[in-house]
């Protein structure tokens, strides 16, 4: 992938958003960028599973989640972003499996680590307006990651 998100910053100042730096990364790829879907989760999984059971088109899974004492993604998700297309999934969350996660083909960048899941049944909603991070971010919106950073454009940036 050829694009840095501080190029993409400069070029393009008036018209990103750069969300606060608290993420790290935690898939093979490093870069990701792409149209965003976005979810948010109490924290449970379930939802997140069959959004990545799904063509992904390679879009990027934007993922709030609640809960701070549960990670959402391991290796079996990432598997399932990797088989179906997904360029990554950025969770203001915890994963988990980081050493498999690591030699998967997908981006992934979490707030930290989590060795729990969930096992209960809890709410999620799908194509929700988010903010965290000190970001507004929007399912349709335009999402890029590189280890400098992440960045939201309303508009496609190339």
């Amino acid at each position: 992938m050829k694009f840095y998100t501080a190029d993409l910053c400069d070029e393009h100042k008036d018209n990103v958003q750069v969300l606060d730096n608290i993420f790290k990364s935690y898939g093979k790829n490093t870069k990701c960028f792409g149209e965003i879907v976005t979810l948010k989760l109490d924290e449970q999984n379930g939802a997140l599973i069959t959004l990545l059971k799904s063509e992904g088109r390679e879009r990027v899974a934007v993922v709030d989640v609640d809960s701070k004492y549960f990670a959402v993604v391991g290796e079996n998700l990432m598997k399932y972003a990797l088989e179906n297309n997904w360029a990554g999934i950025i969770i203001n969350g915890y994963v988990r499996d980081i050493e498999q996660t690591s030699q998967i083909d997908v981006a992934l960048y979490a707030l930290g680590t989590c060795p729990r899941k969930s096992f209960k049944e809890s709410i999620f909603q799908e194509d929700v307006d988010l903010e965290f991070a000190g970001a507004k971010i929007n399912a349709g919106e335009y999402l890029y990651a590189d280890l400098d950073g992440i960045i939201i454009s309303k508009t496609q940036l190339f």
